[in-house]
């Protein structure tokens, strides 16, 4: 028996991602400051301190590719550190109001590991059910377990095969991700491929 789909307004806004904040990489609490020494240290002579650093604000860049948009974060150094990743968000009508729904980003491909798609939806989720992604009504899609839930969301993670990533690139419609929220009921979002190979392909000169 088949559960009930839940229906609701949904849009597209690629353009809203200028606030990505490079939201797959920082999910992972931080581990607990060590304890503060009981006494200070004996003081001894020691050359003196280096001026500190400026509190530079990292450079951020976009560039939108239809209704992917490509962002890249530069940490200032030395040495200076590059990340950029591409995404789409999708914003859900609900009481009047549009509210962030999903976010569906790709990192940069690294040499030898696979190439990672995420998905992050609210927390309202079965945990038990899997994530499916379709490029068209037709395909049989992908699909992958959540992988982990935070105060913000939940996420599943996929490995986006070479076949896979063929398929994604050859894509221009709208296909979609389903999942089952809290009471069953399966949620579908819509996800566009518009833009997605050309937006792929400068993540990957980055």
């Amino acid at each position: 028996m088949q559960s009930a789909q839940k229906s609701v307004p949904w849009l597209l806004a690629g353009a809203a991602l200028l606030a990505l904040s490079m939201a797959a990489t920082a999910q992972q609490p931080r581990p607990p400051a060590p304890p503060a020494p009981s006494a200070p240290p004996a003081l001894s002579a020691s050359p003196a301190p280096a001026e500190p650093a400026p509190n530079v604000a990292p450079q951020r860049t976009t560039a939108s590719y239809a209704n992917w948009i490509l962002t890249c974060q530069t940490q200032p150094g030395p040495p200076s550190q590059k990340a950029c990743e591409m995404g789409q968000m999708v914003q859900a009508q609900a009481q009047g109001k549009t509210v962030p729904f999903s976010l569906v980003t790709v990192r940069h491909p690294v040499k030898g590991q696979p190439i990672k798609l995420v998905i992050q939806v609210p927390t309202s989720i079965t945990v038990s059910t899997n994530v499916h992604i379709q490029t068209a009504n037709a395909d049989p899609g992908v699909t992958a377990p959540f992988a982990r839930c935070v105060p913000t969301g939940c996420f599943a993670d996929f490995d986006l095969k070479d076949d896979t990533l063929k398929k994604f690139r050859a894509a221009s419609g709208n296909g979609k991700i389903t999942y089952a929220d809290a009471t069953g009921h399966d949620v579908v979002v819509p996800l566009s491929f518009s833009g997605f190979s050309p937006a792929f392909e400068a993540l990957a000169k980055e």
